[in-house]
């Protein structure tokens, strides 16, 4: 088991718990079934005490000298949600069937977002192991799971955890989540986590009652931002730090995606970013591990590579403008930030090969400057996608790019970014052409529920697709059980389409990309076509050829070089609508 400072620990005396509550000079131990019994204070702010009478199962509470009784802040699991007692688990009794798992190069992931309450009826752990073989006959080579540190109530996206360390009861047990992970390496699978370490969820965060949580230096779209650098911030840093060494260490998981990180706000010396990075990193040894970042100010700085194209800190960034510029070529929609991304497909173009479409320009719809240059970076530094929760969810009706869109378009868009050079990440049932949105969820009590939807009315209505007439309602539990995967509804057309671009994708495209480096394509554009050049590993050369528009357009290129590995339109003297030529050649340099 994992060294941590946080949580019960296992002794030859019994279970020691542990609380860092240095704004209280006393707290109690009240293990169900005995009486409260005092913590021992130290003057570093740790209270601890051994039970010698506690073992795996035991229910236990801190009580804190006013009498409020509250959860473990690194509780391992809560069986009766954020504000019961927490359980004592024995994560070390887990048995491994895949001990040796050492993980998969990141040139070789295709990843799938799931949430783990919507990608299954019955929305459990232990029911997401049952669709595993679906995932690995696609293609799929890693699971990004939504959130689950322990949130309120019965359902939410994940967002608004407050337990880091417990992953959500609803789901089921911490040994279900193993056995997830265990049957995914089983297969082949990584798995990837998705984690919030820039706010607390609004209700069930009891650390600010006992602990300097927040601090007034930093503001976040969530308030104030998490103390980081001020006075106690050591110990919320190392808080935060042992929980992503925690779920590597113990849960095996093989990397993470970390939630807006430019929400995190930190003067230290060494940034928590940078520091998170460097122990998670070092914590894992030889496994493979990928960290992915979501980063609204496109900070390249962020994914920087050493001399051998190795990552230095995170290894790729979620790339929502490639997604911004394929959405508005599928869907014509122009609202909000997407009348950014209008105009010539230049500018998919730029995201294709340079990573980035805002490298420090100014960008209308955020009113200033916006991202760093990022075409000196490997195009593996970028995630692409055309769904993510965020871009279904964060629209009035939670809807789905093929709810409206023409069947063709979104074969050309799909047919681009499965087989581009960067990494390509699907959201759940897309493979299929799910048509079940995924609106924003959650089940807080009815003062919070009320909040929720004041504030997704007032906040969301310059977003895509929001209007404040049309509004699925958030606490609502029909919202939430529409979001669930219908799995007797697939196409079977969409499904081997798929298949195909994958299986392509694993034997033509990911052999070029270990030891690609940045700087090594460009593009040329005309109205809605476009053309892609990269220079990848091998000696080989990568091109593109489309035509994202609905009339016939003319080629932009005299020749065609190379061998064609797949086509979808036609291009008899010019490319049809909708047309997607990919070929490869022997490298010859840049034109």
């Amino acid at each position: 088991m994992t060294k941590t400072m946080f949580g019960p620990a296992f002794t030859k005396d019994g279970v020691q718990f542990r609380l860092w509550a240095p704004l209280l000079e006393s707290v109690s131990l009240k293990i169900e079934g005995s009486d409260p019994r005092p913590m021992q204070a130290a003057e570093d702010g740790w209270h601890r005490c051994t039970a010698a009478d506690a073992g795996p199962g035991a229910h236990y509470r801190f009580i804190l000298p006013n009498g409020l009784e509250i959860p473990d802040p690194a509780s391992r699991f809560q069986p009766r949600d954020v504000h019961g007692p927490s359980e004592v688990v024995d994560l070390a009794a887990y048995r491994w069937n895949t001990r040796q798992w050492a993980g998969r190069p990141w040139e070789e992931m295709v990843i799938y977002e799931l949430h783990v309450g919507c990608f299954t009826p019955q929305g459990t752990f232990k029911a997401a192991i049952e669709r595993l073989d679906h995932l690995g006959e696609l293609g799929v080579t890693a699971l990004q799971i939504m959130p689950l540190s322990d949130f309120p109530g019965r359902y939410n996206w994940g967002y608004d955890g407050v337990l880091p360390y417990a992953p959500d009861s609803s789901y089921g047990r911490p040994e279900d989540l193993m056995a997830l992970v265990d049957a995914a390496h089983e297969r082949g699978i990584s798995v990837f986590l998705d984690a919030v370490y820039n706010h607390f969820g609004p209700d069930g965060n009891y650390i600010p009652s006992y602990a300097p949580l927040f601090t007034d230096h930093h503001k976040t779209p969530w308030g104030h931002g998490i103390n980081y650098d001020g006075d106690g911030s050591e110990m919320i840093r190392e808080f935060i730090i042992e929980n992503a060494i925690y779920w590597i260490s113990e849960f095996r998981l093989d990397g993470f995606r970390f939630d807006a990180v430019h929400a995190i706000k930190d003067d230290s010396s060494e940034h928590l970013l940078h520091a998170l990075a460097r122990r998670v990193r070092a914590a894992a040894g030889d496994r493979h591990v990928h960290l992915i970042v979501e980063n609204e100010e496109n900070d390249s700085e962020l994914l920087t590579r050493d001399a051998g194209g190795e990552a230095r800190l995170f290894t790729a960034q979620w790339n929502d403008d490639v997604h911004h510029v394929l959405h508005v070529a599928a869907t014509g929609e122009t609202f909000g930030y997407y009348a950014d991304y209008v105009g010539d497909s230049g500018k998919l173009g730029r995201a294709l090969a340079e990573g980035f479409v805002f490298q420090g320009e100014h960008m209308p719809y955020r009113g200033g400057s916006r991202g760093r240059p990022s075409g000196h970076l490997p195009t593996t530094a970028f995630v692409s996608f055309i769904q993510n929760h965020d871009q279904i969810g964060n629209r009035a009706l939670g809807d789905r790019i093929m709810a409206s869109s023409p069947a063709e378009a979104v074969k050309a868009v799909t047919s681009i970014y499965l087989l581009a050079p960067q990494i390509p990440m699907l959201f759940m049932g897309e493979e299929w052409g799910a048509r079940e949105p995924f609106p924003f969820f959650c089940d807080f009590d009815e003062d919070l529920n009320e909040k929720v939807r004041k504030g997704r009315r007032e906040e969301l209505s310059r977003l895509p697709g929001f209007d404040a007439d049309e509004f699925l309602d958030p606490p609502s539990q029909s919202t939430f059980a529409a979001a669930k995967l219908d799995w007797s509804k697939p196409s079977a057309e969409m499904l081997e389409f798929y298949r195909t671009l994958l299986k392509l994708r694993h034997k033509r495209i990911v052999p070029l990309l270990k030891g690609a480096g940045g700087g090594n394509a460009a593009y040329h554009s005309a109205g809605a076509t476009l053309a892609v050049d990269w220079n990848l590993a091998g000696n080989r050369r990568l091109h593109l050829d489309a035509n994202l528009g609905s009339e016939a357009a003319p080629l932009l290129r005299r020749r065609q070089e190379g061998e064609t590995i797949f086509h979808l339109g036609s291009d008899g003297g010019q490319l049809a609508p909708w047309t997607v030529i990919w070929r490869i050649s022997k490298s010859e340099g840049l034109a």
